[in-house]
């Protein structure tokens, strides 16, 4: 017999998750990264700056710049939103901790808005489990709450999206706004003003976040699943059928591209496109690189969402599949394009991941529990595996054994000195004890929940996350942060006790934003002619600098180079008094 859907699932399996658990799973992803760090190198850095800038009232609210350089990105509504929060955060609180907030408020609008969206996905009619002859078989609320916790726990599973999701980039306004646009095209059917709020600031915000060309083509084709949409109404009760009813679908196509041109026509009056399509070189290394990321960046959800492509065949081949399969491929095909065809491969590939999850979430209903069970033990051995890794490593930093690790953080990071925080340290001891305390519940209960094969990598991927984010805090901030740099700089400045303007030449736009922020350093170009006491040379454009700049005016006097990275490098002049 010819089944309907592949979904065969019984309403003792759709029992919902502790609605506290999901809270705590979500507070420990978000948290971390977002508390007791400054800015990281170099795009957080750089879009910190320009924020600074427009809050200072030095740089023009329409165009953004840095010392004269515009963004790496064009957009808009992320540094307009760092900026409204410099101008309104109190004087006690620092800077770039009030502009994470902002940012962090996206992120946990990233992960509601998925949720939503596998849900109502859920509820569409070809999304539904087998109807039983006896009865039995899930209600379709239950089986759509179920299904949207499994998507959500595969977001946040997603190794790519930890360090990017928890940065206050662009890349994070788009994250939010792609879900946004997701929430709001998979939901029309079923809410009119939530859906329709969704889909408006979700494609402008695209556009303003520095991705018209998304934008633009995630409405055309969401307005398609729309206008297609009227057709889904075999098996419907009367209700339904007027949700799905041709001149509702009819209603929200028109309401989708008007949001599209809005988005377009915002793009164009501002100025914000930007023409960057660049092609993979035909060569085995460039496409080695992208499949590596492929791979990576989306573990674990890209086997459970082939999985999915598996199960469901028969609805795609047939092309008489529902918007649950439609949408989410679509968004996944729009940023896939874009990954493909753009320098910023892990930012564009970012914009998958809601999508991608989504189609994850719908092959839990199909898996055999072999297959689960193959999913929890590789999940349990990774990530425990992981989480010893970290906490043995932080060890030899505290107490020099294990030899060997010691002595790797010391080659990797001369010069740092590891500190102890018992809020940190204890922090991660809850961590860890949560996750032992998983994995014993994940053991012992809920067996037949559909979203099962998903707790211990959500799990996992948050605890491995919030270790990082403490214990190997001071670790990372040596490494990840300007602060080293700026600070060694201002050493030597204040001992020469001759302070001032410094010149800089060919620093990049992170390097120049924190010595504007950490340094307070007033920052000029560097010229034939010296105007400063100082100037900071990047050592990658040192060869040209006798072009540009009169060397005899000036002395070497610092040359700081870092194992950590090679493209930190700097050297400090002094200028000679005449």
């Amino acid at each position: 017999m010819n089944k309907p859907t592949p979904a065969i699932v019984t309403q003792a399996a759709v029992r919902r998750l502790p609605r506290m658990a999901l809270w705590l799973f979500c507070a420990a992803y978000v948290l971390p990264g977002f508390i007791g760090r400054a800015p990281w190198k170099t795009a957080d850095m750089t879009a910190f700056g320009y924020m600074r800038e427009l809050a200072n009232g030095t740089a023009d609210w329409l165009a953004p710049r840095l010392m004269e350089l515009s963004p790496d990105i064009d957009a808009l509504l992320p540094y307009w939103l760092g900026a409204l929060l410099l101008k309104l955060a109190p004087a006690w609180m620092a800077p770039d901790f009030a502009v994470r907030i902002g940012f962090g408020v996206l992120l946990a609008l990233t992960l509601v808005a998925t949720w939503y969206a596998v849900y109502f996905l859920a509820r569409s009619p070809r999304a539904q489990p087998v109807a039983f002859a006896f009865g039995g078989e899930a209600e379709p609320a239950d089986y759509a709450r179920a299904m949207a916790d499994g998507g959500l726990l595969a977001l946040m599973a997603c190794l790519g999206m930890a360090q990017l999701s928890h940065e206050t980039t662009p890349a994070l306004a788009q994250l939010s706004f792609t879900a946004l646009a997701f929430y709001g095209m998979a939901a029309m059917p079923y809410r009119t003003f939530g859906p329709a709020l969704g889909t408006v600031l979700g494609l402008t915000g695209l556009a303003l976040s520095g991705a018209p060309s998304m934008a633009v083509l995630l409405g055309l084709g969401g307005a398609l699943v729309c206008f297609l949409d009227r057709h889904e109404e075999h098996g419907l009760t009367g209700s339904e059928v007027a949700l799905h009813s041709p001149v509702r679908s009819l209603s929200w196509t028109g309401l989708v591209l008007a949001s599209t041109a809005l988005a377009a026509g915002l793009a164009e009056h501002l100025a914000l496109w930007r023409w960057r399509i660049e092609l993979p070189h035909a060569t085995w290394h460039d496409w080695r690189s992208i499949g590596q990321l492929l791979l990576w960046f989306t573990w674990p959800v890209w086997p459970l969402a082939l999985w999915t492509l598996w199960r469901w065949r028969r609805q795609l081949t047939s092309g008489n599949f529902g918007r649950h399969l439609a949408l989410p491929l679509w968004f996944f095909a729009v940023a896939l394009g874009t990954t493909l065809t753009t320098q910023s491969a892990d930012r564009s590939l970012l914009l998958a991941l809601p999508a991608l999850a989504t189609l994850a979430a719908f092959a839990l209903p199909t898996l055999s529990r072999t297959v689960a069970a193959l999913i929890d033990w590789f999940t349990l051995l990774f990530f425990t595996a992981c989480a010893l890794g970290i906490w043995v490593i932080w060890i030899a930093t505290q107490t020099g054994f294990p030899r060997q690790p010691a002595a790797n953080v010391a080659k990797l990071a001369p010069g740092f000195e590891p500190s102890f925080s018992a809020l940190a340290f204890g922090v991660a001891l809850v961590a860890s004890l949560g996750w032992a305390w998983l994995v014993k519940w994940r053991a012992g209960r809920h067996r037949a929940a559909i979203w099962k094969s998903l707790v211990l990598p959500a799990g996992g991927t948050a605890l491995c996350w919030l270790l990082l984010m403490t214990l190997w805090l001071p670790l990372l901030e040596w490494g990840r942060s300007y602060v080293p740099l700026v600070r060694a700089v201002e050493a030597t400045i204040r001992a020469d006790n001759q302070t001032g303007c410094v010149e800089v030449y060919g620093l990049n736009r992170g390097q120049i934003a924190a010595l504007k922020y950490h340094g307070n350093m007033q920052l000029e170009w560097a010229r034939k002619q010296a105007s400063c006491p100082w100037m900071i040379v990047d050592t990658e454009d040192q060869h040209t600098l006798p072009t540009d700049v009169d060397m005899s005016q000036w002395s070497l006097r610092l040359s700081l180079r870092r194992r950590t990275t090679t493209n930190d490098d700097v050297l400090l002049y002094k200028r000679i008094e005449p």
